[in-house]
């Protein structure tokens, strides 16, 4: 199993995208040999990540669409991660890949993977660490992530990604609103996209009076205007990325934070791993026939006699 991993993981890292899938897939449904597979992984600070994320409607995926566009035209190689809101029915993704961007299905220099976010809160997919490391190790020249939607839970991207971008439409609100998405916390460029429609001009006033009253160190968060259906503003936007991933090349704080609390998960998975549910369940119940039963005090005990 070893060395079929060690040849996956070579095909990966010399550009085979359907070993990158089969990688993909393995992590994923954590199939056997994912372990091993995560185990190897050796450029996972190389890539930089580029988060999009904003509401629903925000033309997420036109702004991908239109940035492969520009990138692809520039002669750089991008993998893009979109993750779907999953079927209630099969946890896959609802949203298809081929759809999303069917201008990039068959370009080499372009990798697409749609992702469920299978219940998770945080707007992404559980193994997007992962799934992202992985990818790392191909080579790309930048990862997008895009994620399903943005709220108070969904600032995992702001871990994830070296550069995240917060997609908004002259329909997201006002300011009050849009302070109250807690958005301000994980922004590094906001994009008014459909910028051509009315009120358009209000919402980028707003956005750059916020930025100016959060500027630190007399940096004041980037506010582009784009209409992506027709690539207006998108070499702007491409200029505001590429500027700042130059200027921060330092380990985002949000990162240390997020991979702390995955590296937390991993810990409590193995210690749980010896565990057997059933032997837990039966244990539960008889405890529960003692009138002085306290769920607490049972784990500890319960964990140390194990």
């Amino acid at each position: 199993m070893q060395g079929n991993i060690k040849q996956l993981l070579a095909e990966i890292q010399t550009g085979d995208v359907k070993a990158l899938a089969r990688g993909i897939t393995l992590l994923e449904n954590e199939l056997p040999g994912y372990e091993d597979l995560l185990l190897q992984l050796s450029h996972t600070q190389a890539a930089r990540v580029i988060g999009i994320t904003g509401p629903p409607g925000a033309g997420k995926s036109t702004l991908t669409n239109a940035l492969l566009h520009h990138w692809v035209d520039a002669g750089k190689k991008i993998a893009v991660i979109a993750v779907d809101p999953s079927s209630p029915f099969n946890y896959g993704a609802i949203l298809g890949d081929r759809i999303r961007m069917s201008d990039f299905y068959t370009n080499p220099n372009v990798y697409i993977r749609s992702l469920a976010t299978r219940g998770a809160l945080g707007g992404l997919n559980p193994k997007i660490i992962e799934i992202t490391d992985l990818v790392k190790n191909a080579p790309y020249d930048l990862v997008i992530v895009e994620t399903v939607g943005v709220g108070q839970s969904e600032v995992e991207i702001a871990g994830l990604a070296d550069c995240t971008i917060v997609a908004l439409v002259p329909e997201a609100g006002d300011e009050v609103q849009t302070l109250k998405a807690g958005i301000m916390e994980i922004a590094n460029i906001f994009v008014v996209n459909k910028a051509d429609r009315e009120s358009a001009e209000t919402l980028y006033r707003n956005l750059r009076i916020m930025a100016h009253e959060k500027a630190a160190d007399g940096k004041e968060i980037p506010v582009v205007k784009t209409v992506a259906t027709v690539q207006q503003g998108i070499t702007e936007l491409a200029d505001a990325i590429e500027t700042y991933l130059h200027e921060h090349n330092e380990l985002p704080a949000k990162r240390v934070h997020l991979l702390t609390e995955k590296s937390w998960q991993i810990i409590q998975a193995k210690r749980m791993k010896d565990i057997d549910r059933r032997k837990l369940s039966e244990a539960l119940a008889n405890a529960l026939q003692q009138p002085a039963f306290n769920l607490y005090a049972f784990t500890r005990a319960f964990e140390s006699n194990t």
